[in-house]
């Protein structure tokens, strides 16, 4: 099956060469290019794209205004911003953005961002519809800056002076520390280490082995999670409340 694209950006260098780097990936085709975001409506009301690779700032109707818009269709397409500034990231991703690249934009990343949009399905789509959330985490990586919802973070695992958080997506570094990242989530998090936060709907059980050792294991995963003794208790009150 292929994935049908449409670019808007109001510099004509820039629409051929993010044409050139979407059909030098397999299964992808630019079906439309538009100069800003007028003519991008205009254009997926003739010819409903998959995914919108979407420029910012644009003459007239500007790339926010016309994901706003995009977001009010019945089956939107996967948004992912390309652009040069950094500062609209949140914005963005407000908007129901699905990725958001930085010019010059690099192969790598534009098919990595290309691999995990394609995966979601129309009915995921029309959830990304949906505003963000305060269960929405951004975190700026080396491919951008990416959205993660925290409703689908297994767990989160603290070393040295970074968090990586272990999702559906995949894992991502952050330098937010464990303990911002447990008070900002409260319902979506629980602490059973002080170098663990797990995901509460991934939960399965409260093991203990021959040696006395406490663990957690999720329905995603076989690793087993250590918990500490004194998070033990309060693990075992929360599992008793569920």
């Amino acid at each position: 099956m292929v994935t049908k694209v449409i670019i808007a950006d109001d510099e004509p260098l820039a629409r051929r060469r993010l044409q050139r780097l979407v059909e030098a990936v397999p299964g992808y085709v630019v079906v439309a290019t538009a100069e800003d975001g007028d003519a991008l409506l205009n254009t997926v009301a003739q010819t409903p794209p998959d995914i919108v690779l979407l420029d910012i700032r644009m003459p007239g109707s500007d790339g926010l205004t016309a994901a706003a818009a995009l977001a009010n269709l019945s089956e939107p397409p996967a948004i992912i911003f390309c652009t040069a500034y950094d500062e609209y990231a949140l914005e963005a991703f407000r908007h129901s953005a699905a990725d958001y690249l930085l010019k010059p934009v690099r192969q790598e990343a534009l098919a990595e961002a290309l691999a995990r949009t394609g995966k979601v399905n129309r009915v995921q789509r029309a959830a990304l519809a949906q505003p963000a959330t305060d269960i929405t985490l951004a975190v700026k990586t080396h491919r951008g800056t990416e959205l993660i919802d925290m409703r689908q973070v297994f767990f989160c695992e603290a070393d040295q002076k970074y968090v990586t958080l272990v999702h559906q997506g995949g894992e991502t570094l952050t330098d937010l520390t464990l303990k911002e990242l447990e008070a900002a989530y409260p319902d979506s998090l629980l602490r059973i280490h002080r170098n663990t936060l797990v995901g509460q709907r991934y939960i399965k059980a409260l093991v203990r082995d021959n040696s006395g050792h406490y663990f957690v294991q999720l329905h995603t995963t076989p690793r087993r999670l250590n918990v500490s003794r004194r998070h033990a208790a309060s693990l075992k009150t929360w599992l008793e409340q569920q």
